[in-house]
């Protein structure tokens, strides 16, 4: 199938996944389920929960039966975004094409919110996997725990708070970006190799493909603010700009960092195409195009 219709069809299964195991709306207290809900099923792409299923095709697994944990991928990146939409952070009234959480089921349940679907998250990759080691499961959920800490995507947010742009250096936006958005990124691949049953070698490939392609996301989102609608994008467009944040374009130029993307992707495609990579399905280099020459 072409990369279209891949997409199409594991974002389905996450979907269906993340419906079927999230607590239904009515389940007391009826407020916060209704909300997390609201948070997760309201639209996204799912890249990291796919990224997890490419990465454990590729090394010749059937993800299918390991869709649970990779779904909770997603739950980690919602809550995330709730949280960084509050009012005390971005402040933020759009996300995904309609209104974020907190506008809709106020500031304290949107704060709750994303503590919840963090506390599910990890009780979806905790739960036991038939055929996959257990050792191998613990070390699988530390790789995301590690990802998303205060070393890691949430350390990254803390900095990505005090950056600015005018005071800013290359060395310190790496740090922001590598952390923000990549680190979580760079867990979903790893993720999917590790439960896939993946050799040294192959994390290996795939950490350093998850990498590249991670680092590379956050570039193009910070081209894509400067230069989408927010039509376009679903969320505020503009807002790194009107905030003074630290990006790539700000930092370097639009040409320089839509340059350095492209390097990125190279790096990410030769990783991805790797002989050690050799599941019958592969769809990692596609994806990471997808990811560089995307407009939202």
């Amino acid at each position: 199938m072409n990369l279209d219709e891949y997409l199409k069809s594991r974002r389905a299964l996450v979907d269906a996944t993340i419906d079927a195991n999230l607590p239904p709306p009515g389940t007391p207290p009826a407020v916060i389920h209704e909300a997390m809900r609201y948070a997760v099923l309201g639209g996204g792409k799912r890249i990291r929960p796919i990224l997890a299923i490419a990465a454990a095709e590729a090394c010749g697994a059937d993800a299918k039966t390991l869709v649970k944990p990779f779904a909770a991928l997603e739950l980690i990146h919602t809550y995330s975004l709730v949280h960084d939409d509050l009012p005390a952070l971005d402040n933020d009234d759009l996300r995904r094409g309609r209104k974020t959480t907190h506008v809709v089921f106020g500031e304290a349940m949107g704060i709750l919110t994303g503590d919840a679907l963090l506390t599910e998250a990890f009780s979806w990759l905790a739960s036991p996997i038939e055929g996959v080691d257990a050792a191998r499961q613990v070390r699988a959920i530390a790789e995301v725990a590690r990802a998303v800490d205060s070393t890691g995507m949430l350390g990254g947010q803390v900095a990505d708070m005090e950056g600015t742009s005018s005071g800013g250096t290359l060395e310190a936006l790496v740090f922001i970006h590598r952390n923000k958005t990549g680190k979580l990124l760079t867990a979903s691949v790893v993720l999917g190799g590790l439960l896939a049953g993946a050799s040294d070698d192959q994390l290996a490939a795939l950490r350093r493909y998850g990498e590249a392609t991670g680092l590379a996301f956050q570039i193009v989102d910070d081209l894509l603010d400067i230069e989408e609608s927010a039509a376009t994008l679903g969320k505020t467009a503009g807002k790194d700009v009107e905030q003074g944040k630290l990006t790539y374009p700000a930092l370097l130029g639009v040409e320089a960092a839509r340059a350095e993307a492209g390097r990125l992707l190279a790096e990410a495609v030769a990783n991805a195409d790797a002989d050690i990579i050799s599941g019958p399905v592969n769809y990692l280099a596609a994806i990471a195009r997808y990811i560089c020459e995307r407009r939202s």
